[in-house]
């Protein structure tokens, strides 16, 4: 590998004195370093802004002010909220001389959740959310309703275009957002292209974030707007049962076995809120949220639950007698077999220790037993009032027990002598020469024979090759035990070496590019679908981290004499054609289709689906969980029903190549 020579570094002055120091004033920091506030400047970092401001339109929800909010993405990619509540205050500051509407929207560490009494809980970026918004959009413009009149201000990035001004009637002209409130705030911003790489919304995945917000806020009216097309979009959000009707919605076409148990308390200034349902399924689905925050990393109030958990589950099972002689108690993996649970806990605001700016993880060690105590007590009296549905659950909790020790022991008898580790390969993998994970690559390819064109034509430096010989077991439907069992699942635990089940160690991953490559037919892309489950399902941290890829191997190769071009779709196909036969070529043009990976050699292989100067990799992702654990349960679960409803929705628009 060439390495480029590097540019002349800076000198750097040894003069460090006070004129060295660097002061940035008002909202230069979050221009300087937008990262340290939003998480990034992609995609996601956008759409972090629009939450930013949902999250204070909710805050007032959760006040007891507000009922309705309003979002709408407009034609110019602004975006607008507006709330219901009581409006920012207006009136001016004295030590700052300055409206309260301006100083929340252009000072950081400003507003009603700094030690004062207008929010006990909010869902902000530590109340700075207002602000660095401000700060990272070419403009805003904000207009308060209060006491039967309206203000309004401009900001161009950050910095106020005047004072806060009283106008005749709103500057906003979005019909479809009109309201009659008497008062409340509205915010449209535009983000800044200078900070940003894209300042288009997803419609999706702002649905997602509102409907998340709907369920965790019972009675709020959310109302969504899609206005950048011909065809503008809406949907309409409320719930009354709250994070109960959540638990409803994860368990759809999942079976529950008994109905959704609802425990809820507050202590001191914390309130905590958990709803779950078992379902007869064997994955587990548990959300957790701080305020409105979903917290995807989980965190003290998330250890706090399974604590708790697994200590009610056990104290019923020894009080009723189910525990026989000598037998060991449950463990927490046994109560995450088929648990769908929500966890909501609410604090004040001041209170709360994020690990990470963006707010993943709860870091509070005093909201770990405060939540084990409250959901302990309330477990342990639901279970005494409905012992029918207590019975369910431990028998529940019993099976997966048993198949926890099936599968150790299946374990222990099929990769004994350290297999899990790697030390035997199964003899189908041709491994690569590389030992760096980060470099090496995993192809999984259909059947022997293109598994031989496969192990011919890769670089073996880098890239290994795992034939898998037809459609694996549905592990939707199979628990550990039998997954081990399975001789070509086994092989691929084998060749990735994290292991699985209890015994998974992420580090021990020997690829950090696992590659599936089936035919371009339905049969492949049944087997590409089963080889996703069992990723989703039980090796989903290679999915997060970004190391899953589905091959994409040409449909068509379109050959003129010696000249020979590979379509990877219809319209490649007809380019293709039209550029060979602009070139004045009289040569007959042959057109073929693969149907498999079979049909090409292993030259024509590397060429067009390996090499990687050349191929195309689709990266597999998890935008929605919820969604995409919907879609799992839908398509490879038992229900027949909604798989049989999706398929004649879709039907129309399935392309077959029979």
């Amino acid at each position: 590998m060439a390495l480029s020579k590097s540019k002349p570094t800076e000198k750097i002055s040894s003069d460090y004195s006070a004129k060295t120091i660097q002061v940035l004033e008002g909202l230069e920091p979050v221009r300087k370093r937008p990262g340290m506030y939003i998480g990034s400047t992609d995609v996601l970092g956008l759409h972090e802004t629009l939450r930013e401001i949902i999250d204070n339109a909710v805050d007032e929800a959760l006040a007891g002010f507000a009922k309705n909010i309003w979002i709408s993405l407009n034609p110019d990619n602004s975006a607008t909220v507006i709330d219901d509540g009581r409006g920012i205050p207006v009136d001016i500051m004295p030590q700052y001389k300055k409206s309260a509407l301006e100083i929340v929207m252009t000072k950081l560490h400003a507003g009603g959740k700094f030690g004062g009494s207008a929010y006990k809980i909010s869902g902000g970026l530590h109340g700075v959310g207002s602000s660095v918004v401000n700060a990272l959009s070419e403009w805003m413009w904000v207009e308060v309703k209060r006491d039967g009149k309206i203000y309004g201000q401009e900001y161009q990035r950050g910095v106020p275009k005047s004072g806060v001004l009283k106008i005749d009637k709103s500057k906003l002209d979005i019909s479809a957002l009109k309201n009659d409130a008497k008062s409340g705030t509205t915010v449209t911003f535009l983000a800044d292209k200078q900070v940003f790489s894209t300042i288009e919304f997803d419609f999706d995945v702002v649905k997602k974030a509102i409907r998340e917000r709907a369920y965790l806020v019972p009675s709020l009216y959310f109302h969504f707007f899609d206005l950048r097309e011909d065809a503008p979009k809406e949907v309409h959000y409320y719930f009354e049962g709250g994070i109960t009707s959540l638990v409803t919605r994860l368990n759809d076409n999942k079976d529950p076995l008994h109905k959704t148990i609802f425990v809820g308390k507050q202590q001191g200034e914390v309130e905590v809120e958990v709803a779950l349902a078992y379902n007869n399924g064997y994955s587990e689905n548990v959300e957790s949220y701080v305020n409105v925050i979903n917290t995807v990393n989980g965190g003290t109030h998330l250890t706090g639950f399974r604590m708790a958990l697994t200590r009610a589950i056990n104290d019923y099972g020894k009080k009723i007698g189910s525990f026989k002689n000598g037998e060991d108690s449950i463990t927490g993996d046994d109560t995450r077999e088929g648990l769908t649970a929500v966890l909501f806990v609410k604090m004040p605001q001041d209170k709360i220790q994020f690990e990470g700016q963006t707010k993943g993880k709860l870091g509070n060690a005093e909201i770990q037993p405060l939540v084990q105590t409250i959901v302990k007590e309330g477990l342990s009296t639901y279970f005494e009032e409905n012992p029918s549905d207590g019975r369910r659950i431990l028998e529940k909790v019993f099976l997966a027990a048993k198949a926890r020790l099936a599968a150790k022991a299946a374990k222990e008898a099929i990769l004994r002598k350290g297999a899990l580790e790697g030390s035997s390969l199964p003899g189908k993998l041709a491994d690569c020469q590389e030992k760096d994970p980060t470099v090496s690559e995993l192809y999984l390819v259909e059947g022997d024979s293109a598994g031989g064109s496969a192990k011919q034509g890769r670089d073996r430096k880098f890239q290994a090759i795992l034939p898998i010989g037809g459609k694996i077991l549905n592990t939707e439907r199979a628990r550990l035990d039998k997954i081990i069992e399975h001789e070509e699942l086994k092989n691929l635990i084998i060749a990735l070496g994290m292991g699985i089940g209890e015994s998974i160690r992420f580090d021990k991953l020997r690829y950090h590019r696992v590659i599936i490559m089936t035919d371009a037919d339905v049969d492949g892309e049944h087997i590409e679908t089963l080889i996703l489950t069992f990723f989703y399902r039980h090796l989903p941290d290679v999915i997060k981290e970004g190391f899953l890829y589905i091959a994409q191997p040409p449909l068509y190769k379109v050959q003129s004499g010696k000249e020979i071009k590979y379509a990877y779709s219809d319209e490649e196909k007809d380019n293709s054609l039209k550029q060979i036969r602009a070139n004045g070529s009289r040569n007959i043009v042959s057109v073929q289709r693969y149907k498999g990976l079979g049909e090409m050699n292993p030259e024509q292989l590397w060429e067009t689906t390996m090499n990687p100067q050349n191929r195309i990799l689709k990266q597999v992702t998890i935008d929605d969980a919820e969604e995409a654990d919907a879609v799992f349960t839908m398509l490879m679960g038992d229900e027949v029903p909604p798989r049989k409803h999706f398929i004649q929705s879709n039907a129309k628009l399935a392309t077959l190549d029979l």
